[in-house]
């Protein structure tokens, strides 16, 4: 069942404190925002450059924002002067836009995004899982045991985690950008995370 926005945007930033602020739009509609952060008039232009998929930077609040990722799903954007940054997640019919403190995770952040995102969702399956099609068959009738059911929810997340590790603007994108700003602790964990795959794997 869908989560009312205010509630999902609470949990999310109780679940990543380093989000301080958040807007739900529904369009171009904004149907909830934290009371700290009215972007309402810069909303029309966001949305314009995250759909177009080509802009090179956004602006709100009077803040501008360099963009790091921008797809269909996910936008990522950072200010170059240490202003923080913004992280969002889309579906067909919400967009979720939340304000990063600077020394926040952009990568957890936009993960806990698009979760909250997933929650707030209206999308839901035509058939209940317990619904049936057709005539009721006995059980010794079936052809094959029933498939174990998954949760829609779980099995959008790790596709979508999935397709942000093989976006050549996801994870590839996180790492040039922490190479090109030279982070030393980033540049280590990915380091010992590389060197644990190949363990891993035996390659």
């Amino acid at each position: 069942m869908p989560t009312d926005p205010g509630t999902e945007i609470y949990n999310l930033m109780q679940t990543e404190p380093t989000i301080i602020a958040a807007v739900v739009l529904k369009g171009n509609s904004v149907i909830y925002s934290t009371d700290n952060w009215d972007v309402s008039a810069d909303i029309d232009r966001v949305v314009s450059s995250w759909s177009s998929m080509n802009a090179q930077f956004i602006m709100l609040s009077g803040v501008k924002y360099s963009l790091l990722q921008c797809t269909s799903e996910r936008l990522v954007a950072t200010s170059i002067r240490g202003e923080g940054h913004i992280v969002g997640a889309k579906d067909e019919e919400h967009k979720i836009l939340a304000y990063v403190e600077p020394d926040g995770p952009m990568n957890a952040a936009y993960v806990e995004t698009a979760r909250a995102l997933a929650a707030i969702s209206l999308t839901s399956p035509y058939l209940e899982g317990a619904s049936q099609l057709g005539k009721n068959i006995p059980p010794a009738a079936s052809a094959a045991p029933a498939a174990p059911r998954i949760d829609p929810q779980l099995k959008g997340e790790i596709q979508a985690f999935l397709d942000w590790i093989k976006d050549a603007d996801g994870l590839a994108g996180y790492i040039n950008y922490y190479l090109q700003q030279n982070n030393d602790q980033i540049i280590s964990e990915l380091s010992k995370v590389y060197t644990e795959l190949r363990q891993l794997f035996g390659v």
